[in-house]
């Protein structure tokens, strides 16, 4: 396994060895030791959660609230997505800055976000399987959402084909400036 920094301070690829031969493929897609070994993190996650996604739907960008802030470690099983995140720590010099990038099932990369930062991606294929740990429970009271297309945040959303699939909740959503973010996430 291999880490490789983003632009987000803390924000990390996340790289498994993959082992292929003629049989096929293997990887070890989570373990504790070499992850804190590698990134310097130590972590514990509680959940597991699965979505599957048709083209051109967005989910996101969502966060919880401290003390039920996420981190989440992001895979895709199959299809592609244009995963994006966005510094939510006030005082960081990053701050209201976003990464994006893709992650697909044609690597093994994964994408690790820290409590801290709002997280959402776009399915760019039919049938998009996301996977992803979370170190928190999903608490409903503490969810909190930031507008997939807002103007202050200039997140560069690839054109699928097809017109943006949303919840409810995530058109709704209100913009960056808007925002309930705390002060501290920790």
């Amino acid at each position: 396994m291999t880490a490789h920094p983003t632009p987000l301070t803390g924000v990390l690829r996340v790289s498994p060895t993959l082992r292929t031969d003629a049989r096929g493929s293997f990887m070890e897609s989570w373990n504790a030791k070499t992850f804190a070994d590698v990134t310097g993190i130590q972590t514990t996650f509680v959940q597991d959660n699965e979505s599957t996604s048709a083209l051109g739907v967005v989910r996101g960008l969502h966060y919880q609230l401290p003390p039920f802030a996420q981190g989440k470690l992001v895979r895709v099983l199959s299809g592609a997505i244009h995963d994006v995140v966005v510094d939510l720590r006030r005082g960081s010099a990053t701050f209201g800055n976003t990464f994006a990038l893709v992650l697909d099932d044609k690597t093994p990369d994964q994408l690790w976000i820290p409590p801290g930062f709002a997280h959402g991606f776009m399915a760019l294929e039919k049938n998009t399987k996301v996977f992803y740990k979370a170190t928190a429970f999903y608490n409903p009271e503490s969810e909190r959402a930031i507008r997939w297309d807002c103007e202050q945040l200039k997140i560069n959303w690839p054109q699928p084909g097809t017109a943006p699939l949303l919840a409810n909740k995530d058109t709704a959503a209100p913009g960056f400036m808007q925002a309930d973010i705390p002060a501290s996430w920790y």
